[in-house]
């Protein structure tokens, strides 16, 4: 078999989650003995570093890559508002990206294209014109959900109409896209399940977010001794930053007055002045960009993830639970894990409900270790790549 795989961001180096979960496939293709060649959109917030891709992973993809200016244009925005485009997508299309994947083509016959993200369906057209491969949606969330999330929890009233503008423009793009492909790969049964009741009538598999375990062989569950919270994740991902400050304002100073000596650590890309001057405060440290996100994690104890209008699967909760972390997140945060709360993993979704959770983890110091240990054990059976990735080939199987 031998597939191509578009990419709106470089697979390596695997610098956040996205880039994780990009990354991951293409190694379970070349795992599974199937022929890969990448091509993948370079941005400024992802360029292609040729330099930092590792060797082997090189020479197998033979990858290679376009600039695409994805930055926010004004009066391009505008002007998708007027003519109801969805500028979330048509921002990520480019004539020299269009004519590497034209070229591609011309060169070269595929089984299957996988698409990751709804963002390389802007290509499709050219893709049907010059192939007759299967074309597979991977599908990281519903775009959509995320916006309309967005929307709900602001206050701003004209930031309001807007989210909800750009949310019903990426919505009516996602009810004309999904039927046209030949199949998607969901990364939850959750959004599955609303692709179908969108009137999706391809096939459509769950392939959940997986990491390879040899990667994390030394993990070291939280230390009740030793408690602290953290969390890591890009600043310039609206979810994460909306979670961050709605943590920090309503959240953290609960956590403070119960438990005074709980210290707070950052750590992600392009952190906000706001956020930079919040790591001031004693009991906040901001560790701005780390080297190493896995060592940061090792090196911490309670993963908080606060989040509130995302979409998909985090793939910072399998790679903290990978490492026997304990995760404090909301359910909105943990979407598409298959978790039990208070098992392995806590679950808090109103102000208080953190609190409560910390104050019955401490009761008990041994939950701290169960809860670590349950969450590695989840990831062995559940998010292990090497399983997840046969299921990914035999279903590109059945479609061929």
């Amino acid at each position: 078999m031998k597939v191509l795989q578009l990419c709106h961001k470089p697979p390596q180096p695997a610098i956040d989650g996205g880039c994780i979960a990009i990354n991951n496939i293409t190694k379970g293709f070349l795992q599974n003995n199937i022929s890969v060649k990448v091509l993948t959109i370079a941005t400024k917030k992802h360029p292609f570093l040729p330099y930092k891709i590792d060797p082997h992973f090189f020479k197998e993809t033979q990858i290679e890559s376009a600039f695409v200016d994805t930055e926010l244009n004004i009066v391009d925005a505008f002007s998708n508002l007027v003519t109801s485009d969805s500028y979330n997508i048509s921002r990520f299309f480019s004539p020299d990206f269009d004519s590497l994947l034209r070229q591609t083509l011309k060169e070269e016959t595929f089984d299957i294209i996988h698409l990751e993200s709804l963002f390389m369906t802007t290509y499709l057209g050219t893709i049907k014109r010059l192939s007759k491969a299967k074309v597979i949606l991977r599908s990281h969330n519903l775009e959509y959900m995320i916006w309309e999330r967005l929307a709900d929890s602001t206050t701003n009233k004209a930031k309001k109409i807007y989210l909800n503008i750009l949310a019903k423009q990426l919505k009516r793009y996602e009810l004309n896209i999904i039927n046209q492909v030949d199949g998607i790969a969901s990364i939850t049964n959750e959004d599955g399940k609303k692709y179908k009741k969108m009137g999706c009538s391809r096939p459509i598999v769950t392939i959940p977010f997986g990491i390879d375990l040899t990667d994390y062989k030394s993990y070291t569950p939280a230390n009740p001794s030793h408690l602290d919270l953290f969390h890591i994740g890009s600043m310039d991902w609206k979810p994460n930053l909306e979670g961050v400050a709605w943590f920090l304002e309503k959240i953290f100073p609960k956590i403070q007055h119960n438990f005074p000596n709980l210290k707070f650590h950052l750590a992600g890309r392009n952190m906000p002045n706001w956020l930079l001057e919040n790591g001031k405060h004693e009991s906040i440290i901001n560790h701005g960009e780390v080297e190493s996100a896995q060592q940061f994690i090792q090196q911490h104890q309670i993963m908080v993830i606060p989040l509130l209008s995302a979409g998909g699967m985090r793939i910072k909760i399998i790679e903290g639970m990978a490492l026997g972390k304990v995760v404090l997140s909301t359910s909105i945060g943990a979407e598409g894990i298959d978790y039990t709360d208070r098992e392995n993993i806590l679950i808090a979704n109103k102000k208080n409900d953190f609190v409560k959770q910390l104050q019955w983890l401490m009761e008990e110091p041994e939950r701290i270790t169960k809860i670590g240990k349950n969450a590695r054990k989840l990831v062995e059976t559940t998010y292990s790549n090497k399983k997840i990735n046969q299921k990914l080939v035999r279903f590109y199987n059945q479609l061929k």
